[in-house]
């Protein structure tokens, strides 16, 4: 019988229909065909595109790392020291500090404590600000016109710097409380000095000032003053900084009750006194309702709140700060305000989309044992029994390695086949090989290099039968894969039959872990997909469509890189049903390397994305096309665009945790993780039948893996929005590939035509 010839050009290329023919020419396409690798780059040329690719990616995940690391910081996570020194001897502190008052002066040598006046009172409130406490306690001084001096650390006021401004405004003072709060007794000078560096920088970025007002962490009266702790208050006072401790100690962080709280605020009848209280670390509820009684009934008595320098009659303690010591410092509350947004959207998406996946785990469970429950029954049937031929699509450039057992394992096949060898201009005698077999029902079409969706119009165009089976130059197929694969075209609803695609070559690391990926990853989601009507791809390794939805859209389109997802989603808003063949197995070989496993998964990955915009219309739309797109295409999205772009945080959020704690929760929620993955990945095996030996590489797949899809998406989305084009690269094959039972040793030594 001859062939037919629908839209066969002179040069011996067949057009896709509808499309005009150019004689001896390849049709136009924006950038490079897919079908033709790039030109070969110099070594520079080369090393500055893999600098490119891989730089912004990793900028990307350092700058998280970063953000994580100075939340940490500032959430005292990261170089806390909560060690508290014991009581210690007190024979080297003068006699005149621990007899003398609760503000001591030890700058430029001196030795000085000073006392407030009888009838003041300075209350002083540590640990602050609070974005509960501290504006109540500021209401409060507010209503009863008091000041006061809020002794902050570095940490809370980088968070809440709106408070620390807020005070200043209203006229109370501020001191520095360190950034961290360690007993500064266990410190050096370096860590020391750091410690009120970093807080005057957080005031500075807050309010505009300095201040020289300090107290020490851990810190009572004068005459608890130790050896130990004498020193330092020296090395403070050498730095500039006013040491201030208390006279009277409220103990509000007992949280005793409001009357014992007031009772302990209340000096001896006439004296006046520093004031301990405290507006963050915990709940001050009791702090609050005591200050708001104690106020006015010490004022009824003639006593007057001020600040520090008010009571003592001395200059402000405030210096206001300018130029660039000024934006230092609000550069890092932007800095730290910025970390701590981040980090809160991070840790929201991360759960928002944790949710999804373990949601997602438990509808592939359920669904995936629904659709194996099903097509197990033996009285399950599609239809009427598939018997008719079929054609079989072999699109091929410079598949030489692997092209003989393609073409050798569909010979084998039980079912009735012709089979069509596209071969798009390849220069490694590719056709001549699959010509010098002489295999009946097998021809070779060549064309010049015009990509892989021209090379499946150009079968399509030459194919006899009404059912077509696509596959790829490198797969080879079991004796009943395409038996298996054509029997659901029994009933007339099918479109498009998607075939259980396996990875042949996984002896090697990567080999196993894009064995667990295929087995879990695709054929788990395929069943899941398969119930919920909304199939995204029907792999280009193993797919069969009815000859009628496929001239329906209009063939293979070379709008996106991924064409059989294109092609898919079309079908799906054709009207058509898109189903799963289990036991239609094909045997692909795989990529062995990282850079070619980064070039196929950039292609796949980029061309989901256009394949998702270019069916976007979906979402609006009503009957089949509408379901598909407000099921099928959000799973997709989230499922394969958003979830793989947030899944390193996972390990980002791992390593933090262990490394800052709480590790045993933290180790324990990523082991949950990867149990509710193993169970997912060991069911999948099961269902497929595969050893389940493999799955021993699944915890170091999670965390490498993960690393590669999320630098291999984020390139893609960057690819995306800045306008890109990616031009397709060949893989390296190496031919071991064969259907189980092959004899691999066949085409060892072939060299090319």
């Amino acid at each position: 019988m001859a062939a037919r010839t629908r839209g066969r050009t002179r040069s011996g290329t067949a057009a896709r229909p509808g499309a005009p023919a150019r004689s001896g020419t390849a049709p136009r396409t924006r950038g490079r065909r897919r079908g033709s690798p790039p030109a070969a780059p110099a070594g520079g040329a080369r090393r500055r595109r893999l600098s490119l690719r891989l730089t912004l990616p990793v900028l990307v995940l350092a700058a998280v790392m970063a953000m994580l690391m100075l939340r940490g910081y500032v959430h005292s996570e990261i170089l806390a020291d909560h060690r508290i020194r014991p009581e210690a001897a007190s024979g080297r502190v003068p006699e005149k500090i621990l007899d003398g008052g609760p503000v001591i002066d030890t700058r430029g040598g001196r030795t000085t404590s000073l006392r407030i006046p009888d009838h003041h009172l300075v209350l002083t409130f540590d640990d602050g600000p609070d974005p509960t406490w501290t504006p109540k306690v500021l209401d409060i001084l507010k209503k009863h016109h008091a000041h006061a001096v809020f002794f902050v650390t570095g940490t809370m006021t980088s968070r809440y710097p709106q408070l620390v401004r807020r005070m200043v405004a209203e006229g109370h003072e501020v001191g520095v409380h360190t950034f961290s709060h360690p007993d500064l007794s266990y410190q050096s000078t370096q860590r020391i000095d750091w410690e009120l560096s970093q807080t005057q920088l957080a005031i500075t970025g807050a309010a505009g000032i300095r201040t020289s007002l300090f107290r020490p962490p851990y810190s009572s009266f004068a005459d608890a003053m130790d050896d130990r702790s004498w020193p330092v208050t020296r090395y403070i006072g050498s730095r500039g900084y006013i040491t201030v401790v208390n006279d009277t100690d409220s103990e509000d962080w007992r949280k005793p009750g409001v009357d014992a709280i007031v009772r302990n605020a209340t000096p001896a009848v006439g004296k006046g006194a520093v004031v301990l209280m405290h507006d963050s670390g915990g709940d001050r509820h009791q702090t609050v309702e005591a200050l708001d009684r104690f106020i006015p009934s010490l004022q009824q008595r003639g006593y007057t709140f001020g600040n520090l320098t008010e009571a003592l009659n001395a200059p402000s303690a405030h210096t206001p700060v300018t130029g660039p010591d000024l934006w230092q410092g609000r550069a890092w509350i932007f800095l730290v305000q910025a970390a701590d947004g981040v980090t809160g959207v991070l840790v929201a998406g991360l759960a928002v989309v944790g949710a999804a996946v373990l949601a997602r785990f438990a509808l592939m469970l359920c669904l995936s044992f629904a659709h194996a429950r099903r097509v197990r029954r033996r009285t399950f049937r599609w239809g009427p029994p598939v018997t008719e031929p079929v054609s079989v699509l072999v699109p091929a450039y410079n598949e030489a390695k692997c092209i003989e057992n393609t073409v050798r394992s569909l010979t084998a096949s039980e079912h009735p086949v012709e089979i069509l060898v596209v071969d798009d201009g390849s220069t490694d005698g590719t056709a001549g090989i699959v010509e010098d077999l002489g295999l009946p029902d097998v021809r070779v079409i060549r064309q010049v290099n015009a990509g892989k969706p021209a090379a499946l119009n150009t079968g399509l165009a030459e194919a006899r039968h009404d059912i077509v089976v696509m596959m790829d130059g490198d797969t080879v197929f079991e004796p009943a894969t395409v038996r298996e694969l054509v029997q659901p075209f029994g009933d007339p609803r099918v479109g498009a039959v998607a075939g259980n695609a396996k990875v042949g070559n996984r002896d090697s690391l990567i080999g196993a872990w894009q064995h667990i990926e295929y087995v879990m990853g695709f054929n788990l989601d395929r069943r899941m997909y398969d119930v919920l009507r909304c199939m995204p791809t029907i792999p280009g390794a193993v797919g069969a469509f009815r000859r009628t939805a496929l001239e329906r859209v209009g063939g293979m389109s070379e709008d996106t890189l991924a064409e059989d997802t294109d092609i898919t989603m079309a079908i799906h808003r054709d009207g058509w049903r898109v189903v799963y063949a289990e036991r239609a197995r094909a045997w692909t070989e795989a990529p062995e390397s990282v850079s070619q496993l980064w070039s196929q998964r950039y292609r796949w990955s980029y061309g989901t994305m256009q394949a998702i915009w270019k069916h976007r219309g979906a979402l609006l739309d009503r009957g089949p096309s509408g379901r598909f797109g407000r099921v099928g295409l959000p799973l997709v999205s989230l499922f394969m665009v958003v979830a793989p772009l947030l899944a390193p945080l996972i390990d980002a959020f791992l390593l933090y945790g262990i490394v800052f704690g709480p590790t045993r929760k933290t180790i324990g929620a990523w082991l949950g993780v990867l149990a509710v993955q193993a169970v997912c990945a060991a069911y999948a095996f099961r269902l497929d039948r595969e050893r389940m030996t493999h799955l021993v590489s699944l915890p170091l797949q999670q965390i490498l893996y993960r690393q590669l899809m999320y630098v291999v998406l984020l390139q893609s989305w960057i690819t995306a929005l800045t306008g890109g084009r990616l031009r397709w690269q060949k893989l390296r094959r190496t031919g071991v590939v064969e259907a189980p039972g092959g004899d691999p040793d066949r085409t060892k030594g072939r060299q090319p035509a």
